[in-house]
């Protein structure tokens, strides 16, 4: 629901909002400008009394002083062709610049307050502010849910490049927005007199003046008590009538002042409510809070990105996830399938599931698995199709289902089925699927069949699943899913480096070039997207549906596409890969991997791999053009073999991207395994732990499990395990 609301409103309300926060932006830096074009001489300790003289002694005419918000003294007097104002210096009354309102800024203002439509203009304007509002509000909480609990708001984002984009920009500008929309609506009830806007009744107007000589300005008490800075407005008494008077509006009140005897005739002071006013006032404008404007600004360009980038992301999950075909509503369904997808494969599961089952008679409701109801009414079953993401974690559309289950209150009364999608190469396989039956069975639900997985998006194990749930249901369900050929684009092979092959060990380092992708075609979701080292580079052989993955030890700012390979005996892809020559193509594409990253900063990164699990960690290391401290520890067989990326990692020692290196090799005399050397280098391993330093290692399983059962035992003075570092973010794998 929460969802949908966000989306209907974003994009209903997106023309307007559009021109309200962009002509907002410029309207904030207009404080800022102000402020850098005023007068550079101090005005604290002067007072309006010496003021008042200075400036009658360059202007006689003086009408009116005011002081504007940015600081900036403005003397308004008869001229030559009429009405004329002049910026002052308040230390000597000297005149510096003439002054006359911004026409554009003028214009500007129109526009955000009222799109030139008086007060039905306003009342968009303000429907706008509040629109914003909501969808700032929204969205935040929809990105708690996704990285799994408000604890957890600061996490690192997750998803495709413009889903990060569209994240990590709307966590930056919610504080700026809240304020924002927050102070607008306050400005907008208070127009419209919807709430008080705290003016103060102005004090009474005086029948006359004392009459008689006026004293010398430098002798008027009040306006010698009253510092410049706490000045707004200053008017003259006109001289040709000598029972007018002063009237002064300062921070704290307005008045009228007696020029002959000095006294203050009437006074008003501010209430609390019009300086609150004000306050917001300064706020929302930047009028004499330059920087806050500079910020709110800054939070309001956002609006547009986030609003390309949220656009975007609806359409390429409309284009991904076109409607299921007779989805009837939550309270008629007979049959409920919860979907929890990220890229978009397991929908096409439960859309063959849905159909099978809309065939045989039964009314089925499919929905994403955040989206689960309290009552269903009607159900009789329910199955729950999930990938998972990263390592074990949720995906996106099934970040809050578990919290959303503690809401349901009792089990309900209908049988359960959960069907996990992974891929077996990665330790953590299904492991989101077993904790969503796990908290299930823990909430008392009763299970229709036991959990069951699919490797690889297999259509045999998923048609055999429909056999067992053929069998308890009693009747013949047929699932015969196709699965769709993903997008991919062409990569053209520049360079190879091989290693390993006198020794019967093939492996090699690929290097592509980047296809050519248009900015509208990747907007669109159909160009070669933006990617980091430790993504997964895609690769689908002729005549296969399924990818195969492959750590990239590139990134887009490298501008080619690199992967280490080994030659497995009989592996399809990898003897396509050892197979290529400079000038062939694959077809391939990228799959996120964010949860494999080195925090950025000035904390070390020990980085730990065996053969090709090298791929990635070298292209951290070629991305650390901060110099971050980089410590290495690589496995290999036998240095004159597959020491991959031998000759880099001297240039990269050199140039101190990479601060130590540490190679161990097990088919040469004194050598040994990567977990022998950690094992030497303990001290300075508890040191580096000890000091903040993230773990991050890659390679195949066995050298994996080695790893963390060494760093176990060594770490145990220190009081630290792995399983600790990893709930800290600080351990991380990419295993296979």
């Amino acid at each position: 629901m929460l969802r949908w609301i966000h989306k209907i409103l974003a994009l209903s309300v997106i023309i307007p909002l559009m021109a309200v926060v962009i002509s907002g932006s410029v309207l904030s830096v207009m404080p800022a400008l102000e402020r850098a074009g005023a007068v550079s001489h101090p005005a604290d300790g002067i007072s309006v009394a010496e003021l008042a003289v200075r400036t009658v002694a360059t202007h006689p005419g003086v009408e009116q002083i005011k002081r504007l918000p940015s600081g900036k003294v403005v003397a308004f007097y008869a001229g030559t062709d009429g009405p004329a104002a002049m910026v002052v210096d308040p230390s000597s009354g000297e005149p510096v610049s003439t002054y006359a309102p911004s026409a554009f800024e003028r214009w500007m203002t129109n526009l955000h307050r009222s799109f030139f439509l008086g007060d039905d203009g306003r009342m968009a304007a303000g429907a706008a502010a509040l629109a914003l509002l909501v969808l700032t509000l929204s969205g935040v909480q929809m990105t708690a849910r996704r990285l799994g609990g408000w604890a957890r708001l600061l996490d690192r984002s997750r998803g495709g490049g413009m889903e990060r984009l569209h994240t990590d920009l709307g966590r930056l500008a919610t504080l700026g927005l809240i304020v924002s929309t927050l102070t607008a609506l306050f400005l907008s009830l208070t127009t419209f007199g919807l709430i008080p806007d705290g003016q103060s009744q102005a004090p009474d107007f005086p029948t006359m003046a004392q009459g008689g000589s006026a004293l010398p300005l430098a002798r008027i008490e009040v306006l010698r008590g009253i510092d410049v800075s706490q000045l707004r407005e200053l008017t003259f008494p006109n001289p040709a009538d000598p029972t007018d008077f002063f009237r002064l509006t300062t921070a704290d009140g307005e008045g009228y002042v007696d020029p002959a005897s000095g006294k203050v005739l009437a006074w008003q002071d501010h209430t609390v409510g019009r300086q609150i006013h004000e306050f917001i006032y300064r706020v929302h404008t930047g009028r004499g809070l330059w920087w806050v404007g500079v910020l709110l600004g800054l939070s309001a360009l956002g609006v547009p990105v986030l609003g390309v980038s949220g656009t975007v992301l609806w359409w390429r999950r409309r284009r991904a996830h076109a409607p299921i075909a007779a989805n009837v509503p939550a309270r008629t369904a007979d049959t409920v399938i919860l979907v929890g997808s990220e890229g978009g494969s397991t929908w096409g599961f439960a859309r063959t599931l849905h159909a099978a089952l809309t065939a045989n008679g039964h009314t089925v409701h499919t929905v994403a698995m955040d989206c689960v109801a309290r009552p269903y009414p009607a159900a009789q079953r329910m199955f729950l199709l999930t990938a998972t993401h990263g390592v074990g974690t949720a995906p996106t559309n099934a970040g809050a289902f578990l919290e959303r289950l503690d809401q349901i209150g009792a089990p309900p009364r209908f049988r359960f089925a959960v069907l996990g999608f992974g891929d077996r190469q990665f330790p953590q396989f299904c492991q989101f699927a077993r904790d969503v039956d796990a908290a299930l069975t823990q909430r008392g639900w009763t299970s229709l069949l036991p959990l069951e997985t699919i490797d690889r998006q297999s259509p045999q194990e998923f048609a055999r699943w429909g056999k067992a749930l053929s069998s308890v249901m009693g009747e013949d369900l047929v699932l015969a899913h196709v699965p769709e050929r993903p997008r991919t684009h062409a990569l053209t092979l520049i360079d190879r480096v091989d290693y390993g092959t006198e020794v019967q060990a093939p492996n090699c380092v690929l290097r592509f070039a980047l296809p050519e992708s248009s900015l509208l075609a990747r907007l669109a979701g159909r160009g070669w997207p933006r990617f980091s080292a430790g993504d997964l580079l895609a690769i689908v052989p002729p005549g296969v549906t399924l990818p195969r993955y492959y750590s990239l030890a590139s990134s887009a700012r490298d501008a080619f596409v690199e992967i280490c390979v080994r030659k497995h005996p009989g592996g399809l892809c990898s003897g396509l890969l050892h197979g290529l020559q400079p000038g062939d193509q694959i077809e391939a594409f990228v799959k996120p991997n964010p949860s494999f990253r080195p925090v950025q900063g000035r904390k070390p990164v020990i980085l730990i791999g065996a053969g090709t699990g090298i791929g990635p960690l070298a292209g951290f290391i070629r991305a650390n053009r901060g110099r971050q401290p980089l410590h290495l520890y690589f496995g290999g067989r036998d240095p004159q073999s597959d020491f991959l990326y031998r000759r880099e990692i001297q240039e990269w020692l050199g140039d101190r991207r990479l601060t130590s290196l540490s190679a161990v090799f097990s088919r040469v005399r004194g050598g040994g395994y990567v977990q022998d050397r950690l094992r030497a280098d303990a001290d300075r391993l508890r040191t580096l732990i000890g000091a903040g330093a993230q773990v991050l290692v890659c390679g195949g399983r066995e050298m994996a499990a080695g790893v963390k059962e060494t760093l176990g035992e060594l770490l145990v003075p220190a009081g630290l395990t792995p399983g600790l570092l990893k709930d800290e973010g600080r351990y991380l794998e990419d295993v296979y």
